[in-house]
């Protein structure tokens, strides 16, 4: 390519690789897990949501579940137009910038 050619556009998956990447940075957990009063379980995560068991979940379980959201909130926030998609986008009443 010489100078005088245009650059071609980046490729979206690399927009998307980024995405994922600061999801991951933006979700990790943080501190130790502490044992609650009424014997709950609890980590920080690095959003500031405070993660937890519940009567049918596991504190593990709440943690992938959050990781999970995070991530399709932060893809599908930079993916093309018209993808076709399993989720209407964006999701009413969801701030995208999680």
């Amino acid at each position: 390519m010489t100078p005088d050619e245009p650059s071609a556009p980046e490729a979206v998956s690399a927009e998307m690789r980024r995405a994922k990447a600061q999801a991951f940075t933006d979700h990790t957990t943080v501190g130790l897990v502490r044992t609650e009063a009424d014997g709950r379980v609890t980590i920080a995560c690095a959003c500031g949501m405070e993660l937890t068991n519940g009567p049918t979940w596991s504190l593990d379980e709440h943690i992938r579940l959050h990781r999970a959201e995070a991530r399709f909130l932060a893809l599908a926030a930079v993916a093309p137009v018209g993808i076709p998609r399993l989720v209407p986008w964006p999701v009413p009443g969801v701030d995208a910038q999680v």
